[in-house]
């Protein structure tokens, strides 16, 4: 029996999936005498090593013509957080060629891209009951069959009329009023042009 089979890894939740080729800006507890700080590292994922307790990632990035590199273990608590700055898509899993590329020529090697990433769920929300879902009851009154016979109302219908006729002068009010008699008057013949 092995003892890491005993103990299993407690993996740290603040860091998210991340891929070779991404920028990711790593910030790292860092313990001086008995003072602790928080050191920010920003750079290219060049490798992500797999296997459990010792899962790590290094991560690359050039300080003043200094190409550094720095491995930090998955299940690290001294690992405060992992921030992806930019997503990145390579076709290899180990980037080891950009140590010998500097400047433009390492940013054309890696392309920009922008992919969905898996959202990690924490321990207190799988503990959380799923919410159910409210289901409305159809009253029994209304069937089916009769609201799709139902003509549907037009969009003219609905929408009310803004544009009202103005005001006809009082000199024209008697002239139509007029017209209006005689057609009643004569149904058939047409009114004359005023």
């Amino acid at each position: 029996m092995d003892v890491s089979s005993l103990v299993a890894p407690k993996k740290n939740t603040r860091i998210p999936d991340i891929a070779p080729g991404d920028t990711v800006r790593v910030s790292v507890k860092i313990v001086e005498g008995g003072k602790e700080r928080i050191q920010v590292f920003q750079g290219v994922v060049l490798r992500i090593k797999h296997g459990g307790n010792g899962a790590s990632f290094t991560v690359r990035h050039v300080a003043f013509g200094v190409g550094v590199e720095r491995t930090f273990p998955f299940n690290s608590p001294l690992v405060e957080k992992v921030e992806i700055v930019r997503q990145g898509k390579v076709r290899r899993s180990r980037l080891y060629y950009l140590r010998g590329l500097s400047g433009k020529e390492a940013r054309r090697k890696i392309k920009r891209v922008e992919r969905k990433v898996r959202e990690q769920v924490g321990e207190e929300l799988l503990a959380a009951p799923p919410e159910e879902e409210v289901v409305e009851p159809v009253p029994a009154e209304v069937k089916p069959e009769a609201m799709a016979a139902a003509p549907a109302p037009t969009p003219e219908a609905k929408a009310p009329k803004t544009e009202e006729k103005p005001a006809a002068p009082e000199a024209e009010k008697p002239a139509a009023s007029e017209a209006a008699a005689r057609q009643t008057e004569n149904p058939g013949q047409t009114p004359p042009a005023v």
